[in-house]
């Protein structure tokens, strides 16, 4: 760790303090307001002397709930080297920051910087240099077709390795001839400010690979196929070369049409801040990033959330993003049951995703995957889809098909 990364964390962990001492002085001020309501003009000089008192009061108490960890991990950023082995490059830290960057990502990157994970590509942990020299050095064995692996919401490319088995990654290195490529990225930021930056980061790669490109697959789990289809959207707006190869697009429990928690999620903060009394708690749960509200209805682009508020009560502002015609989607639900039309498992899904979110089929909207390219998976959790033998087999599978023939040109 290094000697800013843990004088933010000291900062965060103050700033975190700080603002539940402020929710304690926020509730009291709600509720002894009602009480002086009350009493209307009799209680007016006691309010004045209550509110003065409470207010020096409780600014001492958030002042010194900030410092107390701030003045705690001094000594220790001290100790510390300023270009020693960043948090992000190691297991541990990059599961911590994979983690808190999903809770918070675009507060931590307006805020404390030094903590805010950037899109990268990543190998052996470490992240590589997309120019000529730094992928060749990374990728000595580059072949013509590359798979890109997206992870989801508070994780990070770890998670593809989280089963005992080979990484779908490896399997498909050494049985179809991919090159996988693992990307990290902060999850907290908007899933569309993730795939503009992913398309410019694949459009670096593109350019710069060791050998032509002939194909490309995006594999994306839960999070990160919305941030896959997002990719490209504004790849093909752009014109981007990276768009050409894109052969395959494969959705793993990605909530196209929402997630039951971040629902429930925004109608608690909805409720809770209708009351002055409740209304600081909603505030804590508004809190949430941009990126978790982006999973509210699944939001792939700018429009969806722009001009808006974040936390208006259950809208549904997404617009459709058409498909490339150059490239075949894929979508691949779980259910903890074994049927995914048992009542169990249409009302929990695989805990954290419906199945008729990750197919797209909904009342309302409907995202037009073929009926040849979607597979229900039964008795399977959300993250057992990163690593289950059968997600891989059928991934295998839908690639090992004859390429469907191209459309003569008018």
């Amino acid at each position: 760790m290094r000697s800013r990364e843990m004088v933010g964390l000291g900062q965060l962990a103050g700033d975190v303090l700080g603002r539940s001492g402020s929710t304690v002085g926020e509730v009291h001020r709600a509720v002894s307001g009602r009480v002086f309501g009350a009493l209307g003009l009799l209680g007016q000089p006691v309010r004045l002397m209550h509110d003065g008192i409470a207010t020096l009061a409780y600014g001492g108490v958030r002042g010194a709930m900030r410092l107390v960890p701030r003045a705690a991990v001094a000594p220790v950023a001290r100790a510390l080297p300023a270009t020693g082995r960043a948090m992000a490059d190691s297991p541990a830290g990059s599961l911590a920051l994979g983690a808190l960057n999903g809770m918070l990502g675009d507060k931590l990157l307006a805020s404390h910087p030094e903590l805010a994970l950037e899109l990268t590509v990543r190998r052996n942990g470490r992240a590589v240099e997309t120019d000529s020299q730094g992928l060749r050095r990374a990728f000595p064995d580059a072949g013509p077709r590359l798979a890109v692996f997206l992870h989801g919401l508070c994780e990070t490319e770890g998670a593809w390795r989280m089963g005992s088995t080979p990484p779908f990654g490896s399997r498909l290195r050494d049985e179809l001839g991919y090159t996988p490529l693992y990307v990290r990225y902060n999850t907290g930021l908007h899933v569309s400010d993730n795939g503009r930056r992913l398309s410019e980061v694949l459009e670096a790669v593109v350019n710069a690979w060791p050998v032509d490109v002939a194909e490309i697959v995006l594999v994306g789990h839960s999070m990160g196929g919305l941030v896959a289809r997002s990719a490209c959207h504004y790849g093909e707006c752009s014109g981007a070369n990276w768009i050409g190869p894109v052969r395959h697009v494969f959705c793993l429990g990605t909530p196209h049409l929402g997630a039951p928690l971040e629902k429930a999620a925004n109608a608690a903060g909805w409720a809770l801040t209708r009351l002055p009394e409740t209304r600081p708690f909603g505030a804590i749960v508004n809190a949430r990033s941009a990126g978790i509200k982006d999973l509210r209805f699944g939001s792939c682009v700018e429009e969806d959330w722009c001009d808006c508020d974040p936390d208006e009560f259950m809208r549904d502002r997404c617009s459709e993003v058409p498909f490339m015609p150059t490239a075949t989607y894929y979508f691949i639900g779980a259910t903890i049951s074994h049927r995914s039309d048992d009542p169990l498992g249409v009302v929990v899904g695989d805990l954290l995703v419906t199945f008729p979110s990750a197919s797209g089929n909904g009342r309302r909207r409907h995202i037009p995957f073929e009926l040849d390219n979607g597979r229900h998976v039964g008795g399977l959790t959300h993250f057992g889809l990163l690593t289950h033998p059968s997600v891989y087999e059928q991934i295998r599978a839908w690639l090992a098909r004859p390429a469907r023939a191209e459309l003569p040109a008018a």
